[in-house]
């Protein structure tokens, strides 16, 4: 057996994975009907150089997967020791409902990575949990202000809905219980400032009320939860009579 500080191994020789990032370091994120592809970057090292790739898989640190394909790898060598091979991943949400009996949406959470290499001068490594990563489900949010325009000291009311991706029925469902902050960008400023914070309704729903003091756009912005995206929805402009 052959240690590494994030991961577990078995093979022969010195042939080691020293660096794995999965999808430029970012969530990989799954919608309800356009496939995904994903790169997961390798950094491998060997005395005698690197040969091959023979095998790279993901899936839920829970055991739970979902329609995840290896399609293609390709290999750079960096030096007589040391390859960066990519890794091309391919997942098609519509997959997901036949999968498995249980329910799809189980699946989004933690993954992890493993890979098995192969080195010029046979040295091998099967490797377990090179790398850890966020799979998680596609995310919606809109927002509404009206009235618009609105006199200056009036309420204005700020409604939404935040929804998620369901790979068991492939649609978009309200979220209900969750906090999402309104933001307001007064007009000419560059950037949103935060206002107050609301829980969706059982069915996604946002609304609340504020004072109209200037003109400019408001918004809503959710940040998201260890198994559905983070989303920002487009502003909407009021302007101040």
């Amino acid at each position: 057996m052959l240690g590494a500080p994030s991961a577990q191994a078995e093979g022969r020789g010195d042939i080691r994975i020293v660096k794995t990032v999965v999808d430029n370091g970012t969530n990989v994120i799954v919608g309800v009907s356009k496939p995904v592809t994903f790169p997961i970057r390798m950094t491998i090292k060997d005395n005698s150089g690197i040969k091959r790739v023979d095998r790279v898989s993901t899936f839920g640190t829970n055991n739970r997967g979902g329609p995840v394909e290896w399609i293609d790898t390709s290999c750079v060598k960096k030096s007589k020791t040391t390859s960066d091979c990519t890794a091309t991943m391919l997942v098609d949400p519509r997959h997901f409902p036949y999968f498995s009996d249980t329910d799809p949406n189980g699946a989004a959470g933690q993954w992890q990575v493993n890979a098995t290499v192969v080195a010029n001068d046979k040295d091998y490594w099967i490797s377990d949990r090179i790398a850890l990563y966020r799979f998680k489900r596609a995310a919606t949010l809109t927002t509404n202000a009206t009235p618009e325009p609105v006199k200056k000291g009036k309420k204005l009311t700020v409604k939404g809905k935040l929804a998620r991706a369901s790979w068991k029925d492939l649609k978009y469902h309200g979220f209900g219980g969750q906090s999402v902050t309104l933001q307001f960008r007064k007009a000419g400023a560059t950037t949103y400032k935060s206002v107050k914070t609301v829980k969706t309704s059982s069915s996604g729903s946002l609304s609340t009320t504020v004072t109209a003091s200037a003109s400019g756009a408001w918004r809503w912005h959710f940040a998201g939860t260890g198994t559905t995206m983070k989303v920002t929805s487009a502003g909407d402009s009021v302007r101040i009579d």
